[in-house]
């Protein structure tokens, strides 16, 4: 493997049984941008296949073809394979210069094997080998003329073919899939923002660009993205946090994309936090009946948890959240670089979320913060970044098994029953993650209480989120007022009030629970009982 730092659209080259289309279609999986394979844009515009065009029309005639395909498939960020003899065409030649165009060596012996028994490839009956060595001769010199890098295939399998290209770019992004009825793929990484527009679709003319002001550095740049790919920007800047979550400011939204004849085939952006990504989704779910919306997280706590799921809403006198809509994005787009300029305290707020995670479903989230508080803390560590993935594929697994909230996410509530609580007593003052926190060790409190923990499983709570600085106790809100607002939470049935428990870590239950089981472990954790 040999040749220089490579970046999209990128190109694939090689002799005819190279792997150019298989390397191709692995590779911009991984990237998650599109793959166009040049054949399949000739056979697009002539409606035939490539034998036909070979037999009826003349290999020249294929050839001015594949030019003009070639032209189009560089003005899209992509992977692109071209054909075995597309560099034999000075034209193709030329517009590869300056591209990032990967040669894919393969041994003659190798080559042969492939494509000995295929009879789809005209230049190479009727006799493979003969035809394999002449045609080696004639374009290896054009294969390194035009490449950045060469890259060995031979009969490696695809995957380490492709790690090989990705270690070329730098790397690719962790991608998590949501899957379901609604999939969409999640990517972590750092320096992704160019990514964020690869999720607008190809015919949108337009982006709605939903933000608050404190992101205005990475709105900007994400603007002249879009803007150098054609698309035209509006944007709405709302205020920052729960005030952005509110009526009038979904309101302003609609008004913004009416203003901007946002259509069917355009896009909202959610660029900022957890209530960002709330509102760019309520907004989308609602505009025209549904449009698609791309999240961009720039917090912890809406990469692990509000911009993941497809739950949007907004905020209103009777509680958190209970305006809404289930509307999955089509992609988010977590850039870990974006963290770094995030306070500490809302950086460690968002630990709440993970521990959560890690207590619900992944021991592995509480060994790595066990292992390494520090790093949970800074965002250009693996720890951080490793932790990031899991949480997140802690709720891509659950969210697609159940978008709607219909049984199984439930457990992602854990300790959010308070948590929702102390936040409306509080005016929405509280960090979520500092509430949901505190919640976490009255949910184990009163599993202890209901027999479904043990006094070593309540301490490991306690001592997972105090090691990270994040709140165990709360003595705000008595407990009568907490109840008043509890009583709004999205799992009451019938007026009684449900909990999400551990029956053992890593075992989450739903029980029913009366208002008298809440007092003793209330008073645990400071609240006023009285």
């Amino acid at each position: 493997m040999s040749g220089q730092h490579l970046s999209l659209p990128l190109v694939l080259v090689g002799m005819p049984g190279s792997g150019k289309s298989r390397v191709g279609r692995a590779l911009a999986a991984r990237l998650c941008v599109p793959h166009v394979d040049s054949d399949d844009l000739v056979v697009e515009e002539a409606g035939v296949p490539i034998s036909q065009i070979f037999s009826e029309q003349g290999e020249g005639t294929f050839r001015e073809m594949e030019a003009r395909a070639v032209e189009r498939a560089l003005t899209r960020r992509a992977v692109i394979s071209l054909g075995g003899g597309a560099v034999t065409t000075p034209r193709v030649r030329e517009l590869l210069r300056g591209c990032s165009v990967v040669h894919l060596d393969v041994a003659h012996e190798e080559l042969l094997r492939r494509t000995a028994k295929k009879t789809h490839r005209p230049l190479l009956l009727p006799d493979p080998d003969v035809a394999l060595r002449r045609l080696r001769e004639e374009r290896e010199h054009l294969y390194r003329g035009v490449a950045t890098a060469d890259v060995h295939s031979d009969s490696r399998p695809v995957s380490r073919v492709v790690e090989d290209i990705l270690l070329l770019m730098g790397g690719a992004p962790d991608v998590v899939q949501v899957r379901g009825t609604s999939p969409y793929p999640v990517l972590i990484g750092h320096g992704l923002m160019a990514q964020v527009a690869d999720g607008v679709r190809a015919d949108a003319t337009k982006v709605l660009l939903v933000h608050p002001a404190s992101v205005s550095a990475p709105a900007a740049r994400l603007t002249q993205v879009l803007e150098g790919r054609g698309v035209e920007v509006h944007t709405l800047v709302h205020p920052d946090a729960e005030e952005g979550k509110t009526l009038d400011v979904a309101a302003a939204g609609w008004d913004a994309a009416g203003a901007a004849r946002l259509g069917r085939t355009d896009t909202v952006i959610g660029l900022g936090g957890g209530a960002t990504t709330d509102v760019a989704g309520f907004i989308a779910a609602t505009w025209l009946r549904g449009v698609e919306v791309v999240q961009a997280p720039t917090t912890l706590l809406g990469m692990v948890d509000a911009a993941v799921g497809g739950k949007t809403g907004i905020n209103t006198p009777a509680g958190k959240n209970l305006v809404g809509a289930f509307h999955p994005p089509v992609r988010v787009v977590e850039d870990l670089d974006l963290l770094g300029t995030l306070p500490v305290e809302d950086l460690r707020a968002g630990l709440g979320e993970v521990v959560k995670c890690g207590l619900i479903a992944d021991a592995e989230i509480l060994e790595l913060l066990s292992r390494d508080p520090g790093g949970a803390l800074d965002p250009a560590s693996p720890t951080l970044h490793e932790l990031v993935v899991r949480s997140v594929d802690v709720k891509a697994d659950v969210v697609g098994q159940d978008l709607r909230e219909s049984g199984l996410r439930e457990v992602l509530n854990y300790g959010h029953t308070l948590a929702h609580a102390i936040e409306k007593c509080e005016g929405y003052s509280w960090r979520h993650g500092d509430a949901v926190s505190v919640g976490c060790v009255f949910a184990a409190e009163l599993a202890r209480d209901l027999g479904l923990l043990g006094e070593d499983e309540v301490a490991a709570h306690r001592l997972a989120l105090s090691a990270l600085g994040l709140p165990t106790h709360y003595a705000g809100a008595p407990l009568k007022d907490l109840v008043d607002a509890m009583l709004s939470d999205k799992k009451v049935r019938g007026g009684h009030l449900r909990f999400v428990l551990l029956e053992g870590l890593q075992n989450p239950v739903v029980r029913r629970v009366g208002p008298e089981q809440l007092r003793a472990p209330a008073e645990r954790i400071g609240i006023d009982v009285r």
